[in-house]
């Protein structure tokens, strides 16, 4: 079985206790990656992380890069794909199956989506049934979710490559664009982040507040008139990127809402 990889950070004690109970009920073994704490970023660190992207990136939110990016050298020091979860994500009753059927894959893939997040995404149109009710779809265009992903040394690799001359952005944001990957996505999807079960109709197990988005959700401003132009033109290349995309992939793909199996999810 593909073994799961929770990055939690070191005062999130009670977040690691709930994967540890779910995790623990689907038998499903774990292993911990301290996340890196916005708090120990040095300020001029984070001035030198926080302005590639197309907006100023909070604290937690470099922080949270940063995180990933240690789960995708783990993966690959450690050379055998792993679940990697945000410690807020919620897994369906199914997943040890999907991770037990999966694990046979590592020459063909290097990243499977297991998350949906209530936006659409452009998936193939042909779709292979692994195992009882779920199937895996080609991925060709997301847009956010990185709290449950499998990724293998193929794929650590490939992140890490484009690590090196990429600047920071949010995780999902990173995933999403390294349109190099062999993707693909568990359809129905197997997990959702708690913040995320009131759009599917399933009462939360536990509440937490959010690590990443402070409550005012105040985003840092630019630091000056042209770092702002810098960040619309980087919205707008990006922008351009994706719709690229999606006209390539017409032919064999299709936009649409990946849903859950609602009962998979309850107690």
């Amino acid at each position: 079985m593909i073994s799961a990889l929770v990055i939690n950070l070191d005062h999130s004690s009670e977040r690691l206790e709930f994967q540890r109970q779910q995790l623990g009920h689907l038998r499903i073994p774990m292993q911990r990656l301290t996340a890196v704490n916005s708090s120990d970023i040095r300020s001029d660190r984070y001035e030198q992380l926080a302005n590639g992207w197309e907006r100023k990136m909070r604290p937690a939110e470099v922080a949270c890069f940063l995180s990933h990016k240690a789960a995708w050298q783990y993966v690959l020091d450690t050379g055998k794909p792993w679940l990697i979860l945000e410690d807020d994500a919620l897994l369906s009753h199914k997943t040890a199956d999907i991770l037990v059927a999966l694990f046979s894959r590592i020459s063909e893939v290097d990243y499977i989506n297991l998350e949906t997040r209530h936006r659409c995404k452009w998936i193939s149109k042909k779709a292979e049934v692994f195992i009882a009710g779920y199937e895996l779809r080609r991925l060709y265009q997301d847009r956010t979710g990185a709290a449950a992903y499998i990724l293998f040394p193929s794929g650590a690799q490939k992140l890490l490559n484009r690590a090196q001359h990429s600047a920071p952005a949010l995780a999902d944001a990173f995933l999403c664009r390294s349109y190099e990957l062999n993707a693909w996505q568990v359809y129905p999807a197997a997990a959702i982040q708690l913040d995320q079960c009131i759009n599917y109709g399933l009462r939360p197990p536990v509440s937490f507040v959010s690590t990443i988005t402070p409550q005012d959700n105040l985003k840092p401003r630019a630091n000056n008139v042209y770092s702002s132009v810098r960040f619309k033109c980087r919205r707008l290349a990006a922008q351009i990127r994706m719709g690229w995309r999606q006209l390539s992939v017409l032919g064999c793909a299709q936009r649409m809402m990946v849903p859950i199996i609602k009962s998979d999810f309850e107690e």
